[in-house]
């Protein structure tokens, strides 16, 4: 089973969403590249290289055999376009509060391409905290469901100390850029009408995200899907594995023990 994080989030915070998935299933969560531990590439983030990425590892760890995928927020994104363009490698699919992205109509082309290059004159920098505690602090405001125990240990998977003592968070600060392309729904669902796997969504009851998407094209996306169930975990947001893990963990492995 392929585990998939979130942009901004590292592979280290499912830990407590695999603990009892690891009972029953091999569990490789991987860091996207520029996040958690992997490098920052000196060419920058394009999205179809996080697809091409995860082929890589696909390939590797499991040649021969369909896998069992699941993806988080941006990893959901991941895995679906996957799963649409490598029907025939997926098994199951399973979609942790995903598929949120508006569409962007080509109005919005030369304000956003111009924007890009201005980023690039200035581009985002690389932020610090005095502590780990601080960091944690920053992160339950943002994430106020989660505890001051597991804040801190969210802490401790998104950052590192350097040198001089100051804790750095591990993502590549040039994901922060906007860039300069169009997310075109259309396109992404072309894609996903090609999935075959059986596939879960699994949404947060108090997530924000479906507040960014008309209900009418949510329902729409979900179509694309030709074997598809929806579950909501009330009282959990869009981070599912912070704000629920074991109720989450309960419903990926009955879906994918069935």
């Amino acid at each position: 089973m392929f585990l998939l994080h979130g942009w901004g989030d590292v592979s280290a915070t499912f830990a407590p969403l695999v603990a009892p998935l690891a009972e029953r299933f091999r569990v490789l969560a991987p860091d996207f590249r520029g996040f958690g531990l992997s490098q920052w590439p000196p060419d920058g983030y394009w999205f179809a290289d996080y697809v091409a990425d995860f082929e890589a590892l696909a390939d590797h760890y499991s040649p021969h055999s369909p896998i069992l995928l699941v993806g988080h927020s941006m990893g959901a994104q991941v895995a679906s376009l996957y799963a649409g363009l490598r029907p025939a490698r997926v098994r199951k699919l399973v979609l942790l509060d995903g598929l949120g992205l508006p569409d962007m109509p080509p109005e919005r082309a030369p304000a956003r391409f111009r924007g890009w290059l201005d980023q690039l004159r200035a581009p985002p920098q690389q932020k610090f905290y005095a502590s780990f505690a601080e960091l944690a602090a920053r992160i339950r405001h943002r994430h106020p469901r989660l505890s001051a125990e597991a804040a801190e240990f969210v802490a401790r998977c998104w950052g590192r100390e350097d040198r001089d003592g100051r804790i750095a968070l591990c993502a590549d600060p040039r994901h922060r850029l906007d860039m300069p392309g169009l997310y075109r729904l259309a396109e992404a669902e072309a894609i996903w009408k090609e999935v075959t796997a059986p596939t879960l969504f699994i949404d947060g009851g108090a997530s924000a995200l479906a507040a960014r998407v008309p209900a009418a094209q949510r329902a729409k996306t979900r179509t694309c899907f030709r074997d598809r169930r929806e579950i909501v975990i009330e009282n959990a947001g869009h981070m599912l594995h912070f704000d629920a893990p074991e109720a989450t963990a309960r419903a990926i492995a009955a879906f994918l023990s069935e």
